[in-house]
């Protein structure tokens, strides 16, 4: 876990270099910074308008390029980052998604019961037309999606409650045709429409939901338009009009001495000094969405006499957007990344005023994005490391919501007010420095190109799987088959016996087991609990189990041997040959100096005095000359594989012996995976039989 942490961490800072790389590649081409400020002179009739969208301010009435340049002078100063965010916002901006109501309750439990939120909903009456023509509602959703407002339409004929026209009914095809053409008759009254009628919408409309308290979850009160011109600029200020009517407006500088010195529940306070009408929309946007978090306050200085009040605060220009916190002022605006915009804004707020929800959702990112480094770490198959990363997955997230749930209890607690308090000081501390500037305006722009997140993100990973099998290296391509071979019939074998024996028996349980060995194992069965009755034990071990080659040196004298025999005479290798077929041979007898196995002719003085060669095998592991598991003598340069408890093996055989599910030794049923203490040195055995 802490290697992914590490891995994560070093993700981050290439992410942070690869980002200052890009601004020297721009800086090169084109010799300008994304926080270098922009001469609205300098710019089209076109970027001009394209800003005054971005930041929510309506520019009808205004023909002469002069004005709308003003305008976006007046509304705060314009960098070049923001310029270029807009302008590719415009270019791959598409129209936005609108929802369509089904009823009464659908409408109530996202517009009215929701109270977090905007909603600008067009109402269309029984039998008539929409008041908004597709086209331009089209561009209305598109216009206003941008600053959060959610859009949808509520159709007053497809609500489930309207009462059907005897017309409409199947059965009026059923009735008398007197009774029929009684209640044909009948004029269409609003009362087939319940809901229509007890809402007053007679006629189509348009209907805005703006939450109506600066209080979070408060009440939500609607506005039906009620203007004659049905264009999008005329209802966007319609909107942006409501929306800037909760904040609070200052227009005299008493007002604001008196203002700026209350103290109340707000501990962050924002304010907006300009020169316009009304705050922009992406101002008001933000007010709802950090309503009972942040105060909006807006401050028109259009018609002030004194500023003198405004100098002693150290607002010498406007427009200004000014953080008013306990820990003091600070401007927004002359760092990296901070934009007149309402994306900007708004992950500024978020970093120095979360959520418990923001902090939740950012631990949930981060945590995935470290247990996608198992799908690289993991060497072998590909089935192994896609099953290797669902389990870890299953285990993080697990992990993540099980150590969450205490901490919102503790968040309820009163007496940990404090320690909230002095935790949100610490952060508006660090999110108000220049790193954290930098640090939103990457992650601005990593999100705003996601094909380059995850392209780094695969390249990292690519690199780490390149430098793991580096390091890997030492073992063989057999080994390596043998280990992926190993896994998929352990995971077989668990899955067939988790199949037939759901209910497992603590027979096979390791009670004895270290959990400071290994942590990997108890994350594992804290996450599943199933498997403390069925455990399944990695077989990852395996590769780290000792290995070498068996030198048997009787093998070389053996070889000598039969070169100093080659001279001997025909009758002697008669009278050995006759010796064969007498048993037991001629190992019986003392007075010979041969031994007739498969035509060779060996001292055996020369066997019993020799012994394999010892100093390869590594420590603790018993001196052996046979395989217990196919009962065969080890020949020269096999390879061999120990396990902790210090017998040993031929490794083709242990392996599928482990592979198999028994993960235990052979002889001792000691477990494979868990080392053993040895208190003496071990005895050397040089017979056939484990000792």
């Amino acid at each position: 876990m802490w290697l992914k942490l590490l891995l994560l961490l070093l993700y981050f800072l290439i992410l942070f270099v690869l980002a200052r790389f890009f601004e020297t590649i721009v800086w090169y081409e084109t010799g300008i910074f994304a926080s270098q400020l922009v001469d609205p002179v300098t710019l089209s009739f076109h970027q001009l308008k394209t800003i005054l969208e971005c930041r929510g301010l309506g520019y009808s009435g205004l023909p002469e390029k002069r004005d709308v340049r003003e305008l976006v002078e007046k509304s705060g100063d314009l960098m070049e980052g923001e310029l270029y965010s807009a302008l590719k916002e415009e270019e791959a901006s598409e129209a936005g998604s609108s929802t369509n109501f089904s009823g009464e309750m659908h409408f109530y439990e996202l517009v009215e019961d929701t109270k977090d939120g905007i909603w600008l909903v067009q109402v269309v009456a029984h039998d008539r037309s929409p008041l908004v023509s597709k086209v331009h509602w089209e561009k209305m959703v598109k216009k206003v999606t941008k600053f959060g407002i959610r859009t949808g339409t509520f159709n007053c004929s497809s609500d489930p409650r309207r009462v059907l026209h005897p017309k409409h009914c199947y059965w009026s095809h059923h009735m008398m045709s007197s009774e029929y053409a009684a209640l044909s008759e009948r004029p269409y009254s609003p009362r087939t429409d319940p809901y229509c009628r007890k809402r007053g919408w007679m006629r189509s409309t348009l209907i805005m939901s703006v939450p109506q308290t600066n209080h979070s979850k408060g009440k939500v009160m609607l506005k039906e338009y009620s203007g004659r011109k049905i264009e999008t600029e005329h209802i966007f200020k319609w909107i942006t009009a409501h929306a800037a009517s909760r904040i609070k407006t200052i227009y005299n500088s008493e007002h604001l001495k008196e203002e700026w010195n209350r103290s109340d529940q707000y501990k962050v306070k924002l304010y907006l000094f300009a020169n316009l009408d009304q705050p922009p929309a992406f101002f008001s946007a933000l007010s709802v969405k950090f309503t009972g978090r942040v105060e909006f306050i807006f401050v028109n200085v259009a018609n002030w006499d004194n500023t003198s009040y405004t100098a002693e605060i150290g607002i010498s220009r406007t427009p200004s957007y000014v953080l008013k916190t306990p820990e003091g002022i600070y401007k927004y605006g002359n760092n990296t990344g901070e934009y007149v915009s309402l994306r900007a804004m708004d992950s500024f707020l978020r970093t120095l005023q979360p959520e418990v929800n923001d902090l939740f959702v950012l631990s949930l990112v981060l945590v995935n994005l470290m247990a996608w480094m198992d799908l690289f770490i993991t060497q072998g198959a590909t089935i192994k490391r896609f099953v290797v990363l669902i389990s870890t997955l299953g285990t993080y997230n697990s992990l993540l919501i099980i150590s969450w749930l205490p901490v919102l209890g503790f968040l309820q607690l009163p007496y940990l007010d404090s320690f909230y308090e002095y935790s949100l000081k610490l952060l508006r501390y660090s999110n108000t420095t220049t790193l954290a500037s930098w640090v939103r305006a990457d992650w601005m722009f990593y999100s705003s190109h996601p094909a380059l997140f995850l392209g780094t993100y695969l390249g990292h990973g690519l690199l780490i799987d390149y430098f793991e099998k580096k390091r890997r290296s030492n073992n063989n391509t057999d080994e390596a088959n043998a280990n992926n071979l190993e896994w998929l019939s352990s995971l077989w074998d668990w899955y067939t016996s988790y199949l037939f024996h759901p209910i497992a028996s603590f027979h096979h349980f390791p009670i004895n087991s270290d959990w400071d060995e290994d942590p990997e194992l108890l994350l594992e069965r804290l996450a599943f609990p199933d498997l403390w009755l069925h455990p399944l034990i990695p077989t990852d071990y395996i590769k780290n189990l000792p290995t070498w080659h068996f030198h048997d040196s009787r093998h070389v004298e053996e070889n000598l041997s039969e070169s100093s025999q080659e001279s001997d005479s025909d009758s002697e290798i008669e009278r050995c040959q006759n010796e064969r077929s007498q048993p037991p041979g001629c190992m019986e007898s003392s007075d010979q100096t041969c031994s007739c196995q498969g035509g060779r002719n060996v001292g055996t003085s020369i066997k019993e005095n020799s012994e394999p060669d010892w100093s390869s095998w590594p420590d603790n592991m018993l001196h052996c000359t046979e395989c217990v598991v196919c009962l065969e003598n080890f020949e020269d340069a096999s390879l061999l594989m120990g396990l902790p408890c210090g017998h040993v093996f031929h490794q083709n055989c242990i392996v599928m012996w482990l592979a198999g599910g028994r993960h235990c030794c052979p002889v001792c049923r000691w477990a494979s995976y868990k080392k053993k203490h040895f208190t003496q040195p071990v005895s050397s055995v040089s017979g056939p039989a484990h000792s």
